[in-house]
């Protein structure tokens, strides 16, 4: 099992802790991690993209010539999309581009990222992690104590308005739940910090 530093607010080391081998000491799957965050932007966008066919541009109801006899091509109505200020021809139109993966290829992926967190050493235990007040300036305090000067995902094992809110101000720090915790924010935030009973949490829910 990996056995990773533990450490206290203050940012002194107060012993070691042993993660889940299942979930933290696998070796990283690079396809799936690949997969899981190509899957997850797509779902980030929102295909309102539209544009306006035939049917859609204002005008065109008469039709523009007779059929015949004028020397001229045949024209049903200003609008086609030959004509200047007529409707677009296969364009964009609303749509989802969100897909799933396989439950277990979803999993596997967190768990890879998981694991690559333990290997680059970009993992940080608590033993906890409690503020009296909403105050920004703690959790600058704690990362400050930590060594932390990267972009920081912080997660405990159940919500804490508390440090949400503390955490809600800094640019490079985000604030998750074990429940919420995803591919793409692990691998786009440096350093992983969560508390003992987060990484317990994770490593029965995810094994």
């Amino acid at each position: 099992m990996p056995k990773v530093a533990l450490y206290n607010q203050s940012g002194s080391q107060v012993g070691d802790v042993e993660l889940n081998d299942a979930v933290f000491g696998i070796e990283p799957n690079e396809h799936v991690l690949h997969d899981a965050v190509v899957m997850q932007r797509a779902s980030l966008r929102q295909g309102t993209h539209a544009v306006k066919n035939r049917s859609d541009v204002r005008g065109g109801g008469r039709k523009p010539w007779r059929q015949k006899g004028t020397g001229r091509a045949r024209q049903g109505t200003i609008r086609a999309p030959q004509w200047v200020g007529g409707g677009t021809v296969f364009g964009p139109t609303p749509r989802s581009y969100s897909y799933k993966l396989p439950k277990k290829v979803r999993r596997l992926a967190l768990k890879s990222a998981l694991s690559s967190k333990v290997i680059e050493e970009n993992i940080v235990v608590l033993e906890g992690l409690k503020f009296d007040a909403p105050k920004t300036k703690q959790v600058i305090s704690l990362l400050t104590s930590l060594n932390v000067e990267e972009k920081a995902l912080i997660v405990t094992a159940d919500q804490d308005d508390v440090v949400a809110r503390s955490a809600n101000n800094l640019p490079n720090v985000k604030f998750l739940t074990v429940s919420e915790v995803n591919v793409l924010d692990l691998l786009t935030h440096d350093k992983l910090i969560l508390t003992k009973e987060a990484a317990e949490k994770a490593g029965e829910v995810l094994a």
